[in-house]
Protein backbone atom coordinates (compact mmCIF):
# COMPACT_ATOMS: atom_id res chain seq x y z
CA UNK A 1 0.00 0.00 0.00
CA UNK A 2 2.89 2.41 0.88
CA UNK A 3 4.57 1.63 -2.58
CA UNK A 4 1.53 2.77 -4.11
CA UNK A 5 1.28 5.86 -2.33
CA UNK A 6 4.85 6.51 -3.44
CA UNK A 7 4.17 6.08 -6.87
CA UNK A 8 1.32 8.29 -6.88
CA UNK A 9 3.07 11.67 -5.00
CA UNK A 10 6.45 10.55 -7.63
CA UNK A 11 3.83 11.05 -10.64
CA UNK A 12 1.97 14.02 -9.12
CA UNK A 13 5.81 15.95 -8.60
CA UNK A 14 6.54 15.01 -11.57
CA UNK A 15 3.05 16.38 -13.85
CA UNK A 16 0.90 14.29 -15.67
CA UNK A 17 0.87 14.87 -19.48
CA UNK A 18 -2.77 14.25 -21.12
CA UNK A 19 -3.26 14.54 -24.65
CA UNK A 20 -1.04 18.12 -25.42
CA UNK A 21 -1.92 19.35 -22.16
CA UNK A 22 0.84 19.31 -19.64
CA UNK A 23 -0.71 19.48 -15.52
CA UNK A 24 1.81 20.00 -12.71
CA UNK A 25 1.19 18.63 -9.92
CA UNK A 26 -0.42 21.21 -7.45
CA UNK A 27 1.67 23.24 -5.84
CA UNK A 28 4.65 21.37 -7.18
CA UNK A 29 8.02 23.45 -7.45
CA UNK A 30 9.16 23.71 -10.84
CA UNK A 31 12.87 24.67 -11.01
CA UNK A 32 16.01 24.65 -12.53
CA UNK A 33 15.95 22.78 -16.35
CA UNK A 34 12.51 21.78 -15.77
CA UNK A 35 11.39 25.46 -14.97
CA UNK A 36 13.52 26.88 -18.09
CA UNK A 37 11.43 24.68 -20.02
CA UNK A 38 8.18 25.91 -18.84
CA UNK A 39 9.11 29.46 -19.24
CA UNK A 40 9.90 28.44 -22.91
CA UNK A 41 6.88 27.26 -23.71
CA UNK A 42 4.46 29.52 -21.91
CA UNK A 43 6.11 32.17 -23.46
CA UNK A 44 5.83 30.76 -26.83
CA UNK A 45 1.98 30.31 -26.51
CA UNK A 46 1.48 33.59 -24.69
CA UNK A 47 3.25 35.71 -27.51
CA UNK A 48 1.12 32.96 -30.12
CA UNK A 49 -1.87 34.82 -28.41
CA UNK A 50 -2.70 32.17 -25.78
CA UNK A 51 -4.40 33.96 -22.64
CA UNK A 52 -2.59 34.07 -19.11
CA UNK A 53 -5.57 32.12 -17.82
CA UNK A 54 -6.00 29.92 -20.64
CA UNK A 55 -2.29 28.85 -20.19
CA UNK A 56 -3.52 28.37 -16.31
CA UNK A 57 -6.12 25.78 -17.11
CA UNK A 58 -3.64 24.45 -19.46
CA UNK A 59 -1.02 23.72 -17.23
CA UNK A 60 -3.33 23.33 -13.78
CA UNK A 61 -1.41 26.14 -12.03
CA UNK A 62 -2.46 29.46 -11.01
CA UNK A 63 -3.32 32.64 -12.39
CA UNK A 64 -0.30 34.46 -10.79
CA UNK A 65 2.22 31.26 -11.22
CA UNK A 66 1.66 31.66 -14.99
CA UNK A 67 2.05 35.94 -14.28
CA UNK A 68 4.91 35.34 -12.84
CA UNK A 69 6.63 32.96 -14.75
CA UNK A 70 6.09 35.12 -18.05
CA UNK A 71 7.49 38.27 -16.06
CA UNK A 72 10.72 36.19 -14.92
CA UNK A 73 11.10 35.18 -18.68
CA UNK A 74 10.96 39.20 -19.96
CA UNK A 75 7.52 38.63 -21.94
CA UNK A 76 5.99 42.27 -22.68
CA UNK A 77 2.56 41.48 -21.10
CA UNK A 78 -0.64 42.43 -23.00
CA UNK A 79 -2.78 45.05 -21.81
CA UNK A 80 -6.31 44.22 -20.47
CA UNK A 81 -9.02 43.18 -23.15
CA UNK A 82 -12.57 44.99 -23.34
CA UNK A 83 -13.84 48.07 -23.80
CA UNK A 84 -11.74 51.17 -22.79
CA UNK A 85 -13.55 53.89 -21.00
CA UNK A 86 -12.57 57.33 -22.23
CA UNK A 87 -13.36 60.31 -20.98
CA UNK A 88 -16.71 61.99 -22.86
CA UNK A 89 -15.67 65.33 -24.34
CA UNK A 90 -18.21 67.96 -23.49
CA UNK A 91 -18.60 70.33 -26.00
Amino acid sequence: MSDRAGTSAARSAKGVKTGTKTTLGKGTRVTGKSRDRLQNQLKKQYEAGASIRSLARATGRSYGFIHNVLVESHVELRGRGGANRRKSTAD
